[in-house]
């Protein structure tokens, strides 16, 4: 059952936004080369969801929310780059959730947003593994640009600021046993 916004004025203030500004062409190519650049960024951090992507090079995958289509092709080296628009899509996924508010109360609680799947089920498969398995350690790459003690500092910043969101979103907020690793502490910890 589809939960209604509690900010019905948001989802109308997008949808007058993108029935009357649409982006020129340029802009949309852009942002998704930078989309691209992240997405390889995030999968060069790990070499299994490149082993896995590798198994599916020539694949096509389009990704669709509302007017914002992406097509990414999987390269023979498990990375993705844009694919050529005469090429048919073997796996579509549409963000079913139409309402900003309702993808960022999701987000906010950890839950996968709803998604309709059409086309290949083993890409489908490989992409739910990405999805579920794949994180960007965002402070590893701030440490790099800023220091250990300030990439540290400003993620821990901005993990109290998450969890202040959960809390007003009112998610329970996670125990430090739920953080665990699943096979317990390691030897030696």
């Amino acid at each position: 059952m589809a939960t209604q916004s509690p900010f019905p004025f948001v989802d109308s203030f997008f949808d007058k936004v993108g029935q009357a500004f649409q982006p020129p062409q340029w802009v949309i190519d852009e942002v998704q080369h930078r989309l691209v650049l992240l997405l390889n960024h995030v999968l060069m951090q790990e070499p299994e969801a490149q082993a896995r992507l590798k198994r599916q090079a020539g694949r096509v995958i389009e990704a669709s929310w509302r007017i914002f289509v992406v097509r990414l092709a999987v390269t023979p080296a498990g990375l993705l780059d844009l694919a050529q628009a005469d090429v048919a899509s073997d796996l579509t996924l549409v963000l079913a959730e139409d309402s900003p508010m309702a993808l960022t109360q999701a987000a906010l609680r950890g839950d996968k947003p709803p998604v309709r799947i059409a086309g290949d089920v083993q890409l489908a498969a490989e992409v739910n593994w990405l999805v579920d398995n794949v994180r960007w350690d965002l402070e590893e790459d701030l440490s790099r640009m800023i220091g250990d003690a300030p990439a540290h500092t400003a993620a821990q910043a901005a993990r109290r600021v998450a969890e202040s969101l959960r809390k007003f979103a009112g998610t329970p907020a996670a125990s430090p046993a739920d953080a665990a690793p699943p096979g317990g502490p390691k030897a030696g910890a």
